[in-house]
């Protein structure tokens, strides 16, 4: 069983050192651990501090291309390199690096496949009372949307077995961490949760500039994966409320008729036709946007299977069965 934790890095020189020298050395039920560093066009001397602690696995953007970007190249280049197992952590030494160990476990015991470090947040106390309020409120909106029980939605602590990663497809430019929840609960990948924590502050987030544009883009994030997996639910809701908004004032026009009211009411049944209008628009963008998810799912479907031919089963214990044997015997001799 093979385990990359990989650490997206801006600029870490100060506190990768930190991280490094707590990744644990041995895991029981872990053959090999290899460490990778993304670098996300750093200006100082991270790659270099990486490469001093012995660091052989880097992956180096020339200009920054954000986190979401970093775990997909990095996940991309630890299959490759015939991960089981993908642990990903901070370079600000936000989280405890020895509970890596804790934190596979749940994988290596087969009871999910994805696994979270919950850094239970009201307990930190760099953390503001309304930026706990809010990351709360974050945790419940996405469990809603991905039908997950997580206390901790966008802790970036996790561990990824390589069956859920094949069944993962990023395709936000913000985090990752919203949208893999919605895709896993959406999909019935096993998740788990883990309690942890976190280290002392380090430096301020580089992922946004406040509290406020966080929300926003991880709002957006959310909406956008939850319309692709539940698209007939958002815009029913739509055309329900368009046409509420509708049919009120033709029911109002009929009722002052029946009382004798021969006003001109004209305003109110250009409104009403327009939210009726409306409300036609979301009820075809709903069954458009359904046909299009049975689409997305088939082509899903054909990733996950191109991604086995090209870095293996999906599942370790399928490398001792029929073709899956040869498959990765010649990979490896390829190497």
């Amino acid at each position: 069983m093979n385990l990359f934790i990989q650490v997206p890095c801006l600029n870490e020189e100060k506190t990768l050192p930190l991280v490094l020298d707590s990744i644990p050395q041995a895991i029981p039920g872990i053959d090999r651990i290899d460490v990778l560093i993304i670098d996300d066009g750093s200006t100082d001397r991270t790659v270099e501090v990486a490469r001093e602690h012995g660091v052989r696995h880097i992956v180096r953007h020339t200009r920054t291309m954000g986190l979401a970007r970093s775990f997909r190249d990095g996940v991309e280049y630890a299959l490759a390199q015939g991960a089981d197992i993908v642990v990903n952590t901070d370079g600000d030494n936000q989280y405890p690096q020895d509970r890596i160990t804790d934190l596979v476990q749940p994988i290596l015991k087969g009871k999910a496949d994805i696994v979270i470090g919950d850094r239970q947040t009201h307990t930190i106390r760099h953390f503001s009372f309304f930026k706990k309020r809010m990351q709360r409120l974050g945790s419940r909106v996405v469990n809603r949307a991905a039908g997950t029980r997580l206390p901790d939605a966008a802790s970036g602590f996790r561990a990824y077995s390589r069956y859920a990663l094949y069944r993962l497809n990023i395709v936000t430019t913000f985090s990752y961490c919203m949208e893999t929840i919605i895709q896993a609960g959406n999909k019935r990948i096993a998740i788990a949760s883990v309690p942890i924590e976190t280290n002392p502050k380090t430096r301020e987030s580089r992922l946004f500039k406040n509290v406020f544009e966080h929300m926003f883009k991880s709002g957006q994030a959310i909406l956008r994966s939850y319309i692709m997996y539940r698209p007939w639910t958002v815009f029913a809701w739509l055309t329900a409320l368009f046409g509420a908004l509708g049919i009120a004032p033709f029911l109002r026009f009929v009722l002052l008729r029946l009382i004798g009211d021969e006003g001109n009411h004209l305003q109110s049944l250009v409104f009403g036709g327009a939210m009726i209008v409306a409300a036609l628009l979301a009820l075809a963008l709903g069954i458009l946007s359904d046909l299009l998810k049975t689409n997305r799912i088939l082509h899903e479907d054909h990733l996950e299977r191109i991604k086995e031919l090209q870095y293996g089963p999906a599942s370790p214990a399928a490398d001792t069965c029929g073709e899956g044997t040869a498959f990765r015997k010649g990979k490896k001799q390829n190497r």
